[in-house]
C-alpha cells in the first residue's frame, strides 16, 4: 500500500479521457423511461423476502445560496418556508415505500444529502427523523453509518449537538477551497474557522467520521494557492477525503455560466494540483483508496480495502454495498437487487406525483446477465485494483478470456503501458494506472461506445 499511486505524466496525458465514475453500471445515462412504479414494487417485494438490509438516501434539495461550480440538483431560495410542502410529500413517499418492506429490513446506512440538509429548521429536522425511524427500522444503538452532508455556513453547535442526538454519527462538510479570490469567483465565502467551528463540535459530540470535500480546477486556482488550502485541511485531520475534479460544464449546468472560463487553470496546472495534492495527502499518512477518496489508515474504508469487502454504489465508496439502497427525495435514485430506478428530477412533477398517492419514479433500468458480469468486474478493479478471473468465471458459468476475446487488445495495449499488468488469471491495475482506473474499467464498459462522452468528466 506505500506504493499506492505513482505519478505517470505521460500516461496520464493519454488515458485522461472523459467517461463515467461507475457508481454504477450500468450507468444513470441508461436509464430509461420503460421502468416505473410497477418495476419498483416487485423489486421491494423480493427485498421484503430476502429480508436484505437497507441504505436509505435522503435529498433535500434547498440551498441558500447558488455556488456557481455546483451540478447537484438543487432548488436555490432564501425561503424557508418552500420546505414544508417538500416535506410533506416526503412523508408521503416514506410511507408508501416502506409498506412494502418488512419491519425486520435494518436500516444498516443513512445518508441525508442535498441541497444542503441543514436548510431544514431543527423542529423539521425532528419531525423528518421521526418519520423515518417509524416507518423503518433504524438504529438506535450508534452502529449504523447515518452520515449528513454540512454546509459550515449553515451549522453551529446547536446544529450539530441536534444532529448527534437525531442519531447521526458522520458527517461530510463541503469545503472546496480556503482561498479568498477563489471563494468569490464561485460565490462560496466560507472561512477556516468556520469550518474549524463545526469540526471541534463533530469531535467534541463524539461523530464516528469526518470527510472535507475539496475540488480542483476551480477558477482562480493555482497550484501554490491550492496546495495552502490542502496543507489547513491536513491541520484539521479529517478521518476521509475527497479531492474531486472540477468538470467545466456550462452547457449542462446553468449555474456554471457565471463562471469566467478565462479563470479556469490550465491542464497542466490542474495535474500540478492534483499531483501535489496526491503528495502532500500521502506524506501526512493518508491512503489512496481510488476515484478521488483518500482514507487514514484506521477508517473503514482503508481496512475494507486492505480485506477485499470494499463497494462501491450511489453513495460512493462504501462498506454497506450488500444493502438494498432506497432513494427518496426528487432525483434520488435507488438500487434494489438488479434494478436501478430514479424519482423525477423537477421538483413540481416530484411533489405532484405524491400529492396525487402515486410515487415519482420516473426512469430506471433492469440489469440483465451481461450487466452484472460486468458491473462485477468493474465493481472489483475500482474497489480493490485487482481482478481474478476465476472468481468470475465460478460465480458467472463463464470462461472469462473467451467472453472478452474482443477486448483483449486494449487490454494488452494498456498492460504495455505500464497501465495493469495482464496475464491468463487475473488484471492488476499497477500503481501507475490506478488514477486512471476508471480508464481500465471503460474498457468492459458496454454502452459506452454508443453514450456521449460530453455527459461525463474527464478522468484526471
Amino acid at each position: 500500500m506505500l506504493d499506492a499511486i505513482r505519478w505517470d505524466t505521460d500516461l496520464i496525458r493519454r488515458y485522461d479521457l472523459a467517461g463515467p465514475r461507475y457508481t454504477s453500471y450500468p450507468t444513470a445515462v441508461q436509464f430509461d423511461s420503460q421502468v416505473g412504479t410497477f418495476d419498483l414494487f416487485h423489486a421491494l417485494r423480493d427485498s421484503r423476502k430476502a429480508l436484505r438490509p437497507l441504505s436509505l438516501y435522503v435529498h433535500v434539495p434547498f440551498c441558500a445560496n447558488i455556488c456557481y461550480y455546483c451540478a447537484c440538483n438543487k432548488v436555490i431560495t432564501k425561503d424557508r418556508g418552500r420546505a414544508l410542502p417538500y416535506l410533506q410529500r416526503l412523508e408521503q413517499e416514506i410511507q408508501l415505500i416502506a409498506c412494502h418492506l418488512d419491519p425486520m429490513q435494518k436500516v444498516e446506512q443513512l445518508h441525508f444529502g442535498g441541497g444542503t440538509p441543514t436548510f431544514l429548521s431543527h423542529d423539521e429536522l425532528r419531525q423528518l427523523m421521526a418519520r423515518l425511524r417509524k416507518h423503518f427500522n433504524l438504529l438506535d444503538d450508534d452502529s449504523g453509518d447515518y452520515g449528513i452532508e454540512i454546509d459550515p455556513r449553515e451549522a453551529d453547535w446547536s446544529t450539530m449537538g441536534l444532529l448527534r442526538e437525531l442519531g447521526f454519527n458522520r458527517v461530510s462538510i463541503g469545503l472546496q477551497d480556503l482561498d479568498p479570490a477563489v471563494q468569490r469567483a464561485v460565490n462560496r465565502l466560507q472561512s477556516l474557522e468556520e469550518t474549524r467551528a463545526v469540526i471541534d463540535a463533530a469531535r467534541t459530540l463524539q461523530y464516528r467520521s469526518i470527510n472535507i470535500d475539496l475540488i480542483y480546477g476551480l477558477p482562480k486556482q493555482t497550484p501554490e494557492n491550492f496546495a495552502r488550502t490542502v496543507d489547513e485541511v491536513i491541520n484539521l485531520q479529517p478521518d476521509r477525503l475527497s479531492v474531486f475534479n472540477y468538470a467545466h460544464l456550462p452547457e449542462r449546468f446553468m449555474p456554471q455560466r457565471r463562471i469566467n472560463s478565462n479563470d479556469l487553470p490550465e491542464p497542466a496546472q490542474k495535474l500540478e494540483m492534483l499531483q501535489r495534492t496526491i503528495e502532500q495527502l500521502t506524506a501526512a499518512g493518508y491512503r489512496y483508496i481510488g476515484m478521488d477518496h483518500f482514507a487514514l489508515p484506521d477508517d473503514e474504508l482503508a481496512i475494507a480495502q486492505e480485506e477485499s469487502t470494499l463497494q462501491r454504489n450511489f453513495q460512493g465508496y462504501t462498506t454497506h454495498g450488500h444493502c438494498d439502497l432506497i432513494g427518496l427525495g426528487v432525483s434520488a435514485i435507488s438500487q434494489i437487487g438488479d434494478l436501478y430506478c430514479q424519482n423525477s428530477s423537477d421538483l413540481t412533477q416530484y411533489q405532484n406525483a405524491l400529492a396525487s398517492a402515486q410515487l415519482a419514479t420516473n426512469r430506471g433500468l433492469l440489469c440483465n446477465a451481461d450487466d452484472r458480469l460486468r458491473r462485477a468486474v468493474i465493481q472489483q478493479l475500482i474497489c480493490h485494483f485487482n481482478l481474478e478471473f476465476a472468481e468470475i468465471e465460478q460465480a458467472f458459468n463463464i470462461d472469462f478470456r473467451g467472453y472478452f476475446g474482443e477486448l483483449w487488445p486494449q487490454l494488452q495495449d494498456m498492460a504495455e503501458d505500464g497501465l495493469i499488468e495482464l496475464n491468463n488469471e487475473r488484471i492488476t491495475v499497477l500503481p501507475a494506472g490506478r488514477l486512471l482506473v476508471r480508464s481500465v474499467c471503460m474498457v468492459f464498459d458496454a454502452y459506452l461506445e454508443h453514450s456521449n462522452r460530453q455527459r461525463f468528466s474527464r478522468v484526471i
